[in-house]
């Protein structure tokens, strides 16, 4: 008898378990109905679009020059959360720009920057054919609703270079190898012997015009015909730093552009005129992305918005000239764009900006002569 209870006590007790086991089972599956349920809202939530800024280069990056300074500038936006930039280098300007930009249309980039004035054309007609994204062109003048142009007020640090080339030259007479015959290149020529004549009243910058952007072998080509006509500085507006080469080896000095080059010529280099272009890019970006951005708009700054420097100095550029200089350079950070304020004669010497009196940014913009103390001719 007790061996039968004792069975009995056995069957209810595994019978009970079992119940047990069951409730917690109906329990789990009640906890697993709810959870895809959770995970299910949680895979729906729509991913961050990843942000695509597409960057055009007239030259080869390298390290050093106009589209290295671009690239620097790219490379800040690539830091940013969420943001994948890419780019083209060495792009011809004309119809394979346009092709360029048309295929980063094609993939959605968000952004497009093009960076040479000549794919202005390019861009406007790409930007024609794809209303929704955004366009930003480097140097031009034209715009569009989904397209706006942007650059720096860079006359401003070719004044603060054209300062230190005039204290520095023996000869009196300063070289300058320049790429275009477009304002902006004739702007910064003007800029810079301003800058010449106010510490040297005498000296001659002396023009020869490559008709490139970038050809380093024709750039130091120009630089040594300077050189051998009796130039003991050399400035640029190119893209390689051939003129600082050339300037290096003939034992003269050296003023660059875009970027610092004082690594490619050490004991020549004076200072450059460069370009910061990381913070803009950034804005820009960031614009585009919260919908603050605009269109059919043109932006140009100054030292005011840090778009434009100069260099360090070289070790050879005496105290007083980097004073001189400093001071300079704190007006024009304060928003005193005095470089083209009147008198202003051109190369005939007759008066073309009056005393006291300003250019308009239209009239700066449209700037083909030449001032006085330039010796070099506007086909």
């Amino acid at each position: 008898m007790q061996k039968a209870w004792k069975v009995v006590f056995t069957v209810l007790m595994l019978a009970a378990f079992a119940v047990a086991l069951a409730g917690c089972g109906d329990k789990a599956e009640e906890e697993k109905a709810e959870a895809p349920a959770v995970e299910q809202e949680q895979a729906e939530a729509p991913e961050a679009k990843t942000f695509k800024a597409g960057f055009v280069y007239v030259s080869p990056i390298g390290d050093a020059g106009y589209s290295y300074s671009h690239d620097l500038g790219r490379q800040y936006v690539d830091k940013m959360d969420g943001v994948e930039t890419s780019f083209a280098e060495n792009v011809a300007e004309g119809p394979d720009s346009e092709r360029v930009i048309r295929n980063m249309a094609r993939k959605g980039f968000d952004v497009i920057f093009a960076t040479s004035f000549g794919f202005m054309d390019p861009m406007i007609k790409v930007a024609s054919e794809y209303p929704d994204l955004k366009f930003m062109h480097c140097s031009g003048f034209k715009t569009a609703d989904n397209a706006s142009n942007y650059f720096g007020r860079m006359y401003q640090a070719r004044y603060l270079t054209g300062l230190v080339a005039g204290s520095m030259t023996s000869s009196g007479q300063i070289g300058y190898v320049a790429a275009m015959q477009i304002p902006e290149v004739i702007r910064g020529i003007n800029a810079f012997t301003l800058g010449v004549r106010e510490a040297n009243p005498d000296a001659q910058v002396r023009v020869v015009w490559t008709n490139t952007w970038y050809d380093p072998v024709l750039e130091k080509d120009a630089a040594i015909s300077l050189l051998d006509a009796g130039c003991d500085v050399i400035a640029q507006h190119q893209d390689s730093p051939g003129p600082q080469e050339a300037a290096e080896e003939r034992g003269a000095y050296s003023v660059g552009y875009n970027s610092d080059m004082t690594a490619f010529a050490p004991k020549a280099h004076l200072t450059a005129a460069i370009w910061n272009w990381g913070p803009f890019y950034k804005e820009t970006v960031e614009q585009v992305r919260d919908g603050s951005w605009k269109g059919g708009e043109s932006h140009w700054m100054g030292m005011e918005k840090d778009i434009v420097d100069i260099a360090p100095f070289g070790s050879m550029v005496p105290e007083d000239v980097r004073e001189l200089v400093e001071a300079k350079k704190a007006e024009l950070h304060q928003g005193n764009d005095f470089v083209f304020t009147g008198p202003i004669k051109d190369q005939a010497g007759e008066v073309v900006i009056a005393e006291g009196e300003t250019p308009s940014d239209a009239e700066l913009l449209g700037m083909k002569f030449f001032v006085e103390g330039v010796v070099g001719n506007i086909d």
